[in-house]
């Protein structure tokens, strides 16, 4: 989930930085130009990453075509009465929430550490707001593309329809990513190396696929296992995104343990967060 930095000079040795809350902001620096210009690079870097690309934006739709191909999209024998796969797709779409936070931003952040990408931007002007913020952009930008992917192919090819209200889907997707991300900024934070954040990553980020309903549906586990997911953050995304893109309905429970999953993590992280 890396991007390819071999361009950025490696760190250099010297006192430890500051925290991310003491670090000095410049005023001579247009933020909202420097935020464009980062953002489009990192953008562009992180296409150039194969894994990374493969699991944002092709994972979830090897994942629509092949369990579409076995199953189809006839009913699901689960509350609602709604198709296979559209049941699936709003857990095709936490599936790449679970991939960006727990694993394409903290090793992304975790490999610029490493390589003294980090410890550059802190000598810049730019200020920390819009180094972190870029991360989350272009993660969000790739969700967006993901989803709408999933959005065009899962009609067409299986006939899913499309969420009841936009605004609500919509809501829900940035809501969630939003949360999740801030996970990603914690892991990203207290790892200390990439492959750290790899191993951490992937040992949270597969549980989870399986455990979430996000891959294999809830209704098919037992009960007990069904209440030990609750533990999971990914199954309140997967829930909030089936709720309102399903019965374009506002799953209030999801959203509070993500929002205080995102607040606690988010406060953390920055408290946490080293630039070297």
């Amino acid at each position: 989930m890396t991007r390819d930095a071999a361009t950025h000079a490696p760190s250099q040795a010297g006192r430890s930085p500051p925290s991310l809350a003491q670090h000095p902001r410049p005023s001579h620096v247009r933020p909202m130009k420097a935020f464009l210009t980062l953002t489009w690079t990192e953008s562009k870097l992180f296409l150039r990453e194969p894994s990374a690309t493969f699991f944002t934006l092709g994972f979830p739709l090897l994942l629509l075509f092949a369990f579409g191909a076995i199953f189809g999209n006839g009913p699901a024998s689960a509350p609602g009465d709604v198709g296979y796969t559209t049941r699936a797709v709003p857990g095709y779409v936490a599936l790449t929430i679970g991939s960006l936070g727990l694993l394409s931003l903290p090793i992304t952040l975790a490999t610029q550490r490493d390589q003294g990408i980090l410890r550059r931007f802190r000598a810049t002007p730019l200020r920390p707001t819009v180094v972190l913020g870029t991360q989350a952009a272009v993660n969000l930008v790739m969700l967006l593309v993901s989803t709408a992917l999933l959005l065009v192919a899962a009609p067409i090819a299986y006939a899913v329809p499309l969420p009841p209200s936009s605004l609500l889907a919509l809501g829900a997707l940035l809501f969630a990513g939003i949360a999740f991300l801030s996970l990603g900024f914690l892991l990203g934070a207290l790892m200390p190396t990439a492959r750290a954040a790899q191993s951490v990553g992937m040992a949270l980020f597969f549980p989870m696929l399986f455990l979430s309903g996000a891959a294999i549906p809830q209704f098919l586990f037992p009960d007990w296992l069904t209440t030990a997911s609750l533990a999971l953050p990914l199954t309140h995304v997967t829930r909030l995104l089936q709720d309102a893109w399903l019965h374009g309905q506002w799953n209030g429970t999801a959203a509070l343990v993500l929002a205080g999953t995102g607040v606690v993590s988010a406060v953390v992280a920055a408290w946490a967060f080293r630039w070297s």
